[in-house]
């Protein structure tokens, strides 16, 4: 026993020991000549490739790569072993002999002679079987997951081309305008909506809103709000009393998004029409008078979704010849710019320089102001809507 290390099994030498564990390491070995000629490589790398190491010290290492390895062998993998003296985790597979092929990792370090020239090339090979089948999972995965993002996100534009009408009916006594702005690049779909529908002749009722968040769940929501609107219009045309079935209906779907909304139900008159309005957690539209300076209606409400016993309230007022009333969402007046906000007093502003203008003037105006203050990349989703009475 004297002179054996312990643990070492008996009637190993050292040297007997450094070949069993080069020969039978969890990974292949191998040493080439500065030509790439295989000087020595490991059963272990033999038994993978389905070679003896006799047949493996006949070839070059160039040999066990498949053509697109050997490629990147040439221009790559030799290049950079000749520069660095090094090469890390470099992914080749090679050829066995039954033609199949073993995805594996590769380093490799140069042993040079003292004057620099090449002595040996020292290469480990280790078996990325596992690892590939591990990273084609991922990737199928991730493919599967952008295809389902990608119709789910198709899914939700065409639905929420049909909350925002490409444009606004026809009202007879009434000029209606309206402008729809995505935000960014308008490929994330948002939760601004609006509709104008008709309740009986001269009876029409206008929303315009904004379901919190974006994506497909706010495109359903946006969707749910908008149509529940118009079936229970049908039977309840007090903004304030729709107000509470609608937020009703939001309460008992499983999404816990909010949405802002305002009402208006408009009669015509001989003289004009009388608009009912009533506010959820929304901006108060702008009243543009053609004798009078622009602003904004005092008008408030809670939001809906949120709570269980809410109440609104109507407020009635006027429209007559040159009137216009103008709604928006926050896009507008929580855009930011280098100066901060946009705001509520330059909103205010803008409106009453177009206040004699017609509706569409005043829409395209407020958009253009809008824009121009965030250097054309809309933030935020922009909904405008305008009614205006037109003069005789």
């Amino acid at each position: 026993m004297s002179g054996e290390s312990p643990g070492r099994p008996p009637g190993l030498t050292p040297g007997d020991e450094a070949d069993e564990l080069y020969d039978h390491a969890p990974c292949g070995y191998l040493t080439t000549d500065a030509d790439g000629r295989i000087l020595r490589a490991n059963a272990t790398l033999a038994r993978w490739l389905g070679r003896t190491t006799d047949e493996l010290s006949s070839m070059t290492f160039v040999e066990l790569l498949t053509p697109g390895g050997r490629i990147y062998h040439e221009t790559h993998f030799a290049p950079s072993l000749r520069m660095h003296g090094e090469v890390r985790e470099i992914a080749v597979e090679l050829r066995r002999s039954d033609t199949a092929r073993l995805p594996v990792l590769v380093n490799a370090t140069l042993d040079r002679h003292g004057d620099g020239s090449v002595r040996a090339v020292r290469i480990a090979v280790f078996d990325a079987t596992e690892r590939r089948s591990y990273e084609r999972e991922l990737l199928l995965a991730k493919e599967r997951a952008e295809a389902s993002e990608a119709r789910a996100q198709t899914l939700a534009r065409t639905l929420q081309e049909t909350l925002i009408p490409p444009i606004p009916p026809h009202v007879p006594g009434l000029d209606v305008a309206a402008a729809y702005r995505p935000a960014g690049d308008g490929t994330e779909v948002g939760g601004d909506f609006y509709d104008v529908f008709s309740l009986a002749e001269d009876d029409w009722m206008v929303v315009l809103g904004d379901v919190r968040g974006k994506g497909p769940e706010a495109a359903v929501v946006t969707a749910l709000v908008r149509y529940t609107v118009r079936a229970l219009a049908v039977g309840t045309r007090r903004p304030c009393l729709l107000l509470e079935q609608v937020n009703q209906t939001l309460l008992q779907h499983s999404s816990d998004r909010f949405c802002t909304a305002v009402l208006v139900r408009l009669r015509r008159r001989e003289d004009g029409w009388r608009a009912e309005i009533g506010v959820a957690g929304h901006p108060a539209p702008l009243l543009l008078r053609v004798d009078d300076r622009a602003r904004q209606l005092d008008l408030l409400g809670p939001l809906l979704g949120v709570l269980d016993d809410a109440t609104w309230t109507d407020r009635e007022i006027f429209l007559g010849a040159g009137d216009t009333l103008v709604l928006f969402t926050d896009g507008v007046t929580e855009a930011t710019g280098p100066l901060g906000f946009f705001g509520d007093d330059r909103l205010l502003r803008v409106a009453d320089a177009a206040a004699s203008s017609r509706p569409r003037q005043v829409v395209d105006d407020v958009l253009s102001e809008v824009l121009d203050f965030q250097q054309g990349d809309a933030r935020d989703d922009i909904a405008l809507l305008a009614l205006g009475v037109p003069t005789r």
